[in-house]
């Protein structure tokens, strides 16, 4: 019988090194990062404890009682704090200072609730250069807040499809948001912070997701992700942008403004060219009336003895008519 225990245990510990890690949410390392752990339902908190995976163990953080506060165990102190825990009963994100490479591994946000029992989040912290940078978007989408918003894409291979996954990628983390498996026809419920709807099913050759009464926080990239059983992969990546009234108001602005700016400036361009072309066609009626009256003054200070001599220079005779004269002598008395 004891060979039997033996076994078991044996066995036991082989499935915890071979089995695959699953995580929620994959964190960037940095020397102040925070693991968000964040429960959306309305179920009474009775107690928390944040534990770090190890091959075959957990390593207890923090715990938090709702009565009874939080504590910090060794060698964490004074490294980890759990900020949010009394101002928000349903925030458990923990807080890191000083990290390091030797926190890079796999966390456990582990809650005891009433009337639904446990719930756990896994997240993954990776190394800086190790973190996945998301691929230009293919498609934008602008909604306005309290609308539902719903996201498609559909792979353009013909090969069947084994597994669907949705993520939102943000500069520091990438939170699983749904997975589908359709081998199984089995879908996994995510633990991100924000209701998620979509589809899953064996035929289904395209996948959505829905989100309810979006909000600005809601904004950011999505990336649907496509794995066949033959090893093809594919992903779309598209920019959800949440306005809001501010935002609106301040494009509002900022259209109108540059509107009657390029009025103004279209007003001013036609008012010169409208103002030269009226200078220079008053120069040039000025010109035509000072050349004008410069040929009439020309025509009237003309000289008026003829200037024609005869070619040959012979002279003319010139006669003049005066009365002839006596040339006899006076008699002297």
């Amino acid at each position: 019988m004891d060979y039997l225990t033996f076994f078991l245990a044996i066995l036991h510990v082989y499935r915890a090194l071979c089995e695959e890690m699953f995580w929620d949410t994959t964190v960037k390392l940095a020397e102040n990062m925070s693991l968000e752990c964040i429960y959306s339902s309305l179920d009474t908190l009775t107690q928390m404890e944040w534990f770090k995976i190890n091959t075959t163990s957990r390593e207890l953080i923090a715990i938090f009682s709702p009565i009874y506060g939080g504590v910090v165990k060794q060698p964490y102190t004074y490294r980890v704090y759990l900020l949010n825990s009394t101002a928000a009963p349903n925030d458990m994100t923990l807080y890191f200072h000083n990290a390091s490479e030797a926190d890079i591994g796999f966390y456990s946000c582990f809650l005891h609730t009433f009337p639904h029992g446990h719930w756990e989040k896994v997240i993954q912290v990776v190394a800086s250069d190790s973190f996945e940078i998301a691929a230009p978007s293919n498609r934008h989408i602008v909604s306005e807040p309290g609308k539902n918003v719903t996201l498609t894409c559909q792979p353009a291979g013909k090969w069947p499809v084994q597994q669907v996954t949705w993520e939102k990628i943000q500069p520091h983390q990438i939170d699983i948001l749904t997975i589908c498996n359709l081998s199984q026809g089995k879908s996994y419920a995510s633990k991100y912070q924000r209701e998620i709807w979509s589809s899953c099913s064996q035929d289904m050759r395209s996948t959505f997701i829905i989100m309810p009464h979006v909000m600005a926080s809601d904004s950011g990239l999505y990336r649907c992700c496509f794995k066949a059983s033959t090893g093809d992969n594919e992903t779309f990546v598209m920019r959800l942008t949440v306005t809001d009234g501010k935002t609106d108001n301040r494009y509002i602005l900022f259209v109108a403004g540059g509107a009657v700016l390029l009025l103004l400036f279209v007003i001013l361009i036609t008012t010169i060219i409208v103002i030269s072309y009226k200078r220079r066609r008053r120069q040039k009626e000025l010109f035509k009336e000072s050349w004008g009256a410069q040929n009439k003054a020309g025509n009237n200070y003309r000289n008026p003895n003829p200037t024609n001599q005869t070619s040959d220079g012979a002279t003319e005779d010139v006669y003049v008519n005066y009365p002839a004269f006596s040339h006899r002598p006076k008699t002297r008395i």
